[in-house]
């Protein structure tokens, strides 16, 4: 799967029948930032330009923009768990940070 990334911003993108066109929203912050076309290329330039205007709404509203998330996840797991994970990451040859975004990136 990939993702249309922009400015450190992804996209949720989900396809609606009834109204035969692409609707997209900004993944990752709280504000609720959406935008919609009928094209992968026009979604795209949508994607962009609902990007670049939510950036400048909260300069002009004098505010810092939400960031999408940083990368940092703590996780609390029973003992054996840990353990578990440690073991399957050293046996891949990663360390246990490399082996569980790798993990994730795959879970569904």
């Amino acid at each position: 799967m990939s993702t249309m990334i922009f400015k450190g911003y992804a996209a949720k993108i989900e396809y609606s029948d009834e109204d035969g066109c692409f609707i997209g929203h900004i993944a990752g912050i709280k504000d609720v930032i959406g935008f919609h076309a009928d094209s992968v290329k026009e979604l795209r330039a949508a994607f962009i330009e609902a990007v670049d205007d939510y950036l400048a709404a909260c300069e002009k509203l004098g505010r810092p923009p939400q960031k999408p998330y940083s990368g940092k996840l703590m996780l609390r797991v029973p003992p054996e768990v840990h353990a578990h994970a440690a073991m399957m990451a050293e046996a891949h040859g990663k360390s246990l940070n490399q082996w569980a975004a790798d993990v994730l990136m795959y879970a569904t």
